[in-house]
């Protein structure tokens, strides 16, 4: 018996929350008095480094076919890890992905299935976590009552202490029939920006008060001292001025990074929807009643196009 991470990963490589996921597992199989294993679809690279976030194995499924996001594909092959593995628990990053990916496995393994999970389980009567629901503004506690139970945890909820053990790497080869694959995936368009917007850490948000697509220049430069993302509110998207694909918000992305700059953005519930998990929020803004200040860690009222240069200065320092 094990406990299973399903590992997501981008050109070659485990995303960062796909590492947090196997972080927190290998705290929960520890909690269990068992191994945590490492499950990766599709081509990958570097597998023995999974060991140093916790994974004392990776079973790595090559097929080529699983390259891209087939979601039944990738349901089958999880729920047959599953049962290879004898494991009662699998846990994954809360993602697009893994959300539709978690469902499905679900319903094939008749397994309890607790999304946005925030804490490790509570052990001591049953098994019960701790999830963040209502967009982040309160929590629940759920116990699981089933044989086979699925985590999928938020970002920026488990901090990681990478060591320097290696992983064993043991090829998986699961049974999957052409029903699997009765959807096909065509193209993908990738999001532009060099840092995935869902992934980042760190990220730069303009709103309204940038007063226009000409002026996202000094967002950009600012997001490039940083390291950063870029986003946008959403009547930014709707005007056209930015690519939906940055919209921040209820009916956009959702993030949660170390560190959330908001620009020139009011702070309207539904943008503050898909913030609130930031563990830092720093709000620019000229107007001081702006709604957004009550939801900062950090506020600085005053004209962005005087403030940014100043910070762009310093973070280039």
């Amino acid at each position: 018996m094990s406990v299973l991470i399903f590992v997501e990963t981008a050109e070659g490589k485990a995303k960062p929350s796909s590492l947090e996921a196997i972080g927190y597992g290998a705290k929960v199989a520890e909690m269990l008095g068992t191994s945590a294993v490492a499950l990766v679809l599709g081509e990958a690279q570097e597998l023995e480094n999974l060991g140093n976030y916790g994974a004392s194995k990776v079973l790595h499924a090559a097929d080529s076919r699983l390259n891209v996001g087939v979601i039944q594909a990738y349901a089958s092959a999880i729920a047959q890890a599953v049962e290879k593995e004898g494991a009662n628990v699998l846990i994954l990053a809360k993602s697009s992905l893994g959300d539709t990916v978690a469902a499905r496995v679900a319903g094939k393994l008749k397994a309890g299935l607790a999304s946005n999970v925030v804490e490790l389980p509570d052990l001591s009567n049953g098994f019960v976590v701790k999830r963040s629901i209502y967009t982040g503004k309160a929590f629940a506690t759920t116990a699981i009552t089933s044989e086979k139970k699925i985590l999928a945890i938020k970002k920026n909820i488990y901090s990681l202490n990478p060591s320097d053990a290696k992983a064993t790497v043991e090829a998986f080869t699961p049974m999957l029939s052409d029903a699997d694959f009765v959807v096909k995936i065509t193209s993908t368009e990738k999001a532009s920006g060099t840092i995935s917007l869902p992934e980042a850490d760190l990220v730069v948000s303009g709103g309204r008060g940038l007063k226009g697509p000409e002026n996202w220049g000094i967002i950009e430069e600012l997001a490039q001292a940083l390291g950063a993302a870029t986003g946008c509110s959403k009547p930014v998207s709707d005007l056209h001025w930015r690519p939906h694909h940055e919209h921040v918000g209820q009916t956009g992305v959702k993030v949660s990074p170390n560190l959330y700059i908001a620009v020139g953005i009011s702070g309207a519930i539904q943008h503050l929807a898909g913030v609130n998990s930031s563990k830092c929020i720093v709000v620019i803004n000229s107007d001081p009643e702006a709604p957004f200040f009550q939801a900062a860690d950090y506020g600085i009222v005053g004209d962005a196009f005087q403030v940014l240069p100043k910070l762009i200065a310093a973070a280039k320092k």
